[in-house]
């Protein structure tokens, strides 16, 4: 089978239905931006985060990266636990770039951008993905409940390739071992999803595994803070992220950071309205 390679292919079973509702969309957020400013606040960090960028959206990846350098500084994850839980304000507009799932675009389309850019990010692996092969059946079967549908693959990082990355300014935290949804599951098994893929990350890449994502990660519907918080901290985990948006300010909780999901090929004035609200 073909690897997936651009956004077209990756999205080829996009409905009708659903392209329209994008073009509305992206209608309202053009119009909305034009009274929008990520200039008119400041002191916050904002975490842009990515799940590809594949071959057609390297240009726009750049372009994004370029737009949001006018705004603010662009600071790794260990520099954001540095500012939060230092006693000095926050002082200034800063950008903290992720990417959840690993996908092996990122390896040769993202890498070279930010490192050139000399711009820190961090990849949150499901490990049970990280280094699977598209020649070994076992392995295919995972890839393809992966993007279920698709009759293309989409193809994951291997181990070799997380180590040369982190030469780059990349770091690597934890999605959970299977990629689970943590609100149907026990405790124990909430534990253990953390635990192992936790585990895991550190043995390949003999580097502590400090900050995770949650997959899905909408507060008090994918997971309850109330359970994976404690869970986190005793794991050794210094930050837990979400997929809520939001900037996050001096005393705001750590174990519940707020995220703005994008894509590689959206408009300036997307990130615009986004990023000012």
């Amino acid at each position: 089978m073909e690897l997936i390679r651009t956004f077209k292919e990756f999205n080829s079973n996009e409905s009708l239905v659903e392209k329209a509702r994008s073009t509305v969309r992206e209608l309202a957020i053009l119009a909305l931006s034009q009274k929008s400013s990520i200039a008119a606040s400041s002191n916050w960090i904002r975490f842009p985060y990515y799940h590809h960028v594949f071959d057609d959206e390297r240009r726009d990846f750049e372009r994004q990266l370029k737009y949001l350098r006018n705004f603010g500084e662009f600071i790794s994850i260990d520099d954001v636990c540095n500012m939060m839980n230092d006693k000095a304000a926050i002082d200034g507009r800063y950008f903290c770039v992720s990417f959840d799932d690993g996908y092996r675009c990122l390896h040769h389309n993202m890498m070279p951008i930010t490192a050139e850019m000399n711009i820190p990010v961090i990849i949150y692996l499901p490990t049970i993905y990280t280094g699977l092969s598209e020649t070994n059946e076992e392995d295919l079967v995972l890839i393809k409940n992966n993007l279920p549908g698709n009759s293309k693959l989409l193809s994951f990082l291997n181990w070799e390739q997380c180590r040369e990355m982190l030469d780059h300014k990349i770091s690597f935290g934890s999605h959970t071992k299977t990629h689970a949804h943590l609100a149907r599951l026990l405790p124990a098994e909430i534990e253990h999803e953390l635990l192992e893929s936790k585990i895991v990350i550190e043995e390949k890449l003999q580097q502590v595994c400090k900050h995770f994502a949650c997959p899905w990660g909408r507060v008090n519907i994918n997971f309850d803070p109330a359970i994976t918080t404690p869970i986190a901290q005793k794991l050794g985990y210094q930050t837990f992220c979400t997929t809520d948006r939001g900037k996050t300010q001096k005393g705001d909780d750590l174990f519940q950071i707020r995220r703005d999901h994008l894509l590689a090929n959206w408009s300036n004035y997307q990130l615009k309205y986004f990023f000012s609200k």
